[in-house]
């Protein structure tokens, strides 16, 4: 059974389209892409995952349940955390704030010292960051944080929007090899948006092309990566 399951999903801002019957899953342990140009609705896809966007029609299965009708919050207590595109800290609370924050959505809070080493452990820089105010963070050092903050909810799965938006490739690889680990030893199932479809390809075992509101194409990422008509629309080779 999937963790996910999406079907005829449509969503629209007023009279424009924005999502048109777009379907896909994803598997308990999997990493997959949904990669596309701006604009294309990936992140309108990841909202509407999360309860913040309604849709007009379609179907959300998670972990087995219907969760069309399931309010954000609960959602994130299933399972189902986002690490959103910009990273939305609360700017005013300090690194170690956020993180106990992140706890809130958690099962239970009998873990949360244990997460917090982890996270710690993924990120060595926020141990010394901990108590300095997230606003005052670089852009690396705000996406770790993000990320830490979504771990300490326990989720099932993850959905990271956009990645790598404003970062260093120094930092980018450093956190594409985080999301690998966090996948591998904790099993935590990974949605990775993102349009530097290259990278995300390269971290996913499967991908989507989302394409003005539709999925296009869908495949292998090892198979993606191969295909020209991707090679030439995405990654400038031909």
């Amino acid at each position: 059974m999937s963790l996910l399951a999406v079907d005829q999903l449509a969503v629209s801002y007023g009279d424009s389209r924005v999502l048109v019957d777009v379907g896909f899953e994803l598997q308990q342990g999997e990493i997959v892409a949904l990669v596309g140009a701006n604009g294309a609705g990936k992140t309108t896809l990841l909202r509407t995952l999360t309860g913040l966007v309604s849709p007009r029609s379609g179907t959300i299965n998670f972990d087995g349940q219907a969760i069309l009708a399931v309010p954000p919050y609960e959602r994130a207590k299933l399972g189902l955390a986002m690490v959103p595109e910009g990273r939305r800290l609360f700017q005013g609370l300090s690194v170690r704030q956020n993180l106990e924050l992140g706890s809130r959505a958690a099962p239970d809070l009998s873990h949360k010292a244990e997460d917090i080493d982890f996270v710690f452990k993924l990120f060595p820089e926020l141990v010394r960051l901990q108590n300095r105010l997230s606003g005052l963070l670089s852009g690396g050092e705000q996406q770790m944080c993000a990320i830490g903050r979504a771990l300490m909810a326990r989720p099932k799965m993850l959905l990271i929007d956009e990645m790598s938006l404003g970062l260093a490739p120094v930092i980018v690889e450093r956190i594409a090899g985080v999301i690998r680990t966090i996948n591998s030893d904790r099993g935590v199932s990974i949605l990775l948006v993102e349009q530097d479809v290259g990278l995300a390809l390269e971290i996913a075992n499967r991908g989507y092309v989302l394409d003005t509101g539709r999925i296009v194409i869908d495949g292998p990422s090892s198979e993606l990566l191969l295909r020209d008509d991707i090679r030439a629309a995405y990654l400038g080779l031909h």
